[in-house]
């Protein structure tokens, strides 16, 4: 990394101290949680951090030292997230490269709520196809079952992953 650069702005994420992932900082802050003996260096980016006195390796992923008790913040039901957890892929017929909307696998009109679990990304053709009918009326399967995301959605979805081997502790690895 060149010297003067942002490397006190680079991302760095934050484990508690059971290795659940809790958020992202830079590491600036991070540095402080190590020196204040609140966390340590789990995995490092592989150049350091110099004062006049010592020499840190910069962080890429530290551990608390304590447990915090934090509540996951729900992810918003939303077309846009539906969209985004379904990754623009129609669960219907697989198309990814067609124009992409939402539809309600048990129609409103027969019950169908507003739900993670009942809205699924659809091409505007399997939508069409399907309609104001169930998946058995319409002769439609799903190619996966819908799930609410994890909080680790946004991190996947929002962040751009500065360390691959955050993704083991993101449970993002297949």
């Amino acid at each position: 990394m060149k010297p003067g650069g942002n490397i006190l702005k680079k991302f760095v994420l934050v484990l508690n101290q059971n290795y659940r992932p809790l958020s992202v900082t830079k590491v600036k802050r991070a540095i402080m949680l190590i020196y204040l003996e609140k966390a340590d260096i789990v995995e490092e980016y592989g150049f350091s951090i110099h004062s006049p006195s010592c020499e840190l390796p910069a962080p890429s992923i530290v551990k608390l030292r304590s447990f915090i008790h934090f509540k996951m913040p729900a992810i918003p039901l939303s077309k846009k997230n539906i969209i985004k957890r379904d990754r623009h892929t129609c669960q219907y017929c697989g198309a990814k490269s067609t124009p992409v909307t939402v539809d309600h696998i048990i129609p409103k009109t027969m019950g169908g709520k507003d739900s993670w679990e009942n809205l699924v990304c659809a091409c505007i053709s399997c939508n069409n196809k399907k309609g104001n009918r169930t998946l058995e009326q319409a002769g439609l399967t799903l190619l996966s079952k819908p799930r609410r995301p994890q909080f680790f959605f946004i991190l996947q979805h929002f962040y751009t992953l500065p360390d691959k081997r955050w993704r083991r502790y993101l449970f993002l690895n297949k």
